[in-house]
């Protein structure tokens, strides 16, 4: 069953870690890069920016590396690649390649109606609604395995996805869902 509307799906956010598998020693990364934002009292990460790919990653003097602000899947990893390279071609000794692994990604939908959320509280199950403390409905689906905030206008917000392709199947199974049960008005 496709649903009558069709879902406008937005990445706004993956975030990847990645691991060298060796030290890096930060003050070094702050001479060769005085643009780094690095304050060990405050934070014991270093802040790399990217223009492109438009993105921060964290850097720690244990190698462990976290990226956030990509628009996909891909984007995350070409970041950590190309930050590993900028280290290697400034005198930064690293020795193997960074292994990369995406955490969560941030997505965010229109489904096209309105949502009555009252009753989807009931039809959906394993939700959360507390309107006076939060306009959205809180749904944990269990597969695959994200939380959705879903609001009255048919907007929604999906996280916890770790590939792309999660966040347009978790998107479809709760729109179905919801024409299923008569709880989606399209104007």
């Amino acid at each position: 069953m496709m649903p009558k509307v069709k879902a406008s799906v937005n990445i706004e956010n993956v975030v990847a870690s990645a691991t060298l598998k060796q030290t890096i020693d930060l003050n070094s990364v702050v001479r060769a890069f005085p643009s780094v934002e690095y304050r060990p009292e405050q934070f014991p990460g270093l802040v790399f920016r990217l223009k492109k790919p438009k993105t921060a990653t964290l850097i720690f003097g244990s190698g462990k590396m976290v990226c956030t602000g990509a628009k996909s899947e891909r984007q995350a990893k070409r970041a950590v690649r190309k930050v590993v390279q900028e280290l290697k071609n400034n005198g930064i000794l690293i020795v193997g390649k960074a292994i990369i692994q995406v955490q969560n990604i941030v997505a965010s939908a229109s489904l096209g109606g309105r949502i009555d959320l009252e009753k989807s509280v009931v039809a959906l199950g394993r939700t959360m609604y507390e309107p006076e403390q939060f306009p959205g409905l809180i749904y944990r689906m269990d597969e695959p395995k994200v939380v959705i905030l879903l609001f009255a206008s048919g907007k929604l917000v999906c996280t916890g996805a770790k590939k792309e392709e999660e966040v347009y199947t978790s998107v479809n199974i709760l729109h179905d869902k919801l024409e299923q049960e008569a709880l989606i008005y399209y104007e």
